[in-house]
């Protein structure tokens, strides 16, 4: 099966992430080009929405963290955990629900002490500002983020995270370095547009305790929901078989770009992720990183 093979030892992931029936975002992102590459996903809703809310109505509910908590402890039952190989979570809903998260990472770490957390910390972007709800970003800020290994925020997000301003490389490395202070090991930041990125282009910066990376790609004329929750995944799992963040980065980056490509094309609002499966296993364009040096010292996992 091509490249999947590259995933054949086997990999369980837990994802706990938004849903909706038409469209994808959240695990309705996640879910299936992970699985297209080989990983196993076990997915948890933290809501169910008919639909993103960007269409200006939907229906649905979010669920409260004790539906969490029971989905996760019936998972235990099975004595299941010990095989996770890591959890990565995304929009959230509500505080409560995060903690829930929190308890869910402290079990499968306990099962298994190599398994990793990955936090995709939706907060808002550039465009919005904050659009979740009272309380979540400071649940993300005070209690994600040091739980976490590895980060996945916007470059809105990084500078809500940290308190820190952007607009150059230098600013934004050291914006990382305080998240990386905060706790996880590494950060990968999407939707970067600082004084050096062309008018055209959009760069995305990863960072760990092994080097500092940049990623650049043309910038296409569109807005799509659940991207950003699309190469939080993609990233979490290459970066888990191969340990090395730039090339998770490339895979990532390559495999949503020639979905976004796709959509330029077709004038779709919503990801073609059935019909650019190859894209998942391998990508009509491979965008490579540059290597921008090493970094300081980093706690280790």
């Amino acid at each position: 099966m091509d490249e999947v093979a590259t995933f054949e030892a086997g990999m369980n992931l837990l994802s706990i992430q938004s849903h909706v029936v038409y469209g994808h975002v959240g695990n309705s992102a996640a879910v299936f080009p992970l699985q297209r590459i080989g990983v196993e996903v076990w997915p948890v809703h933290t809501v169910q929405f008919s639909n993103h809310p960007g269409y200006g109505d939907y229906e649905g509910q979010i669920f409260d963290a004790h539906l969490i908590r029971d989905l996760v402890e019936g998972i235990q039952a099975r004595n299941v955990l010990g095989e996770c190989d890591g959890v990565i979570s995304g929009y959230i809903g509500l505080p409560e629900t995060g903690a829930a998260i929190l308890d869910a990472v402290a079990l499968v770490k306990s099962a298994n002490p190599a398994a990793a957390y990955c936090c995709d910390p939706v907060i808002g972007d550039a465009d919005g500002g904050v659009y979740v709800r009272e309380g979540v970003p400071d649940f993300i800020r005070t209690q994600a983020v040091p739980a976490a290994d590895i980060m996945t925020p916007n470059q809105f997000e990084l500078e809500y995270l940290t308190g820190k301003e952007t607009h150059t490389l230098a600013q934004a490395f050291s914006a990382i370095d305080a998240l990386h202070e905060a706790g996880p090991r590494t950060v990968l930041v999407t939707s970067v547009h600082i004084d050096d990125t062309p008018a055209d282009c959009v760069d995305l910066l990863v960072s760990d305790e092994l080097g500092r990376f940049r990623l650049r790609t043309p910038l296409l004329p569109l807005k799509v929901n659940g991207a950003g929750d699309l190469i939080a995944a993609l990233f979490f799992a290459h970066y888990l078989r191969d340990g090395s963040a730039g090339e998770a980065l490339s895979a990532a980056a390559s495999s949503v770009y020639g979905v976004l490509a796709r959509m330029t094309e077709t004038g779709q609002r919503e990801m073609p992720l059935v019909a650019c499966q190859n894209e998942f296993v391998k990508p009509s364009e491979t965008f490579k990183v540059k290597a921008l040096g090493l970094p300081g010292a980093r706690k280790p996992l």
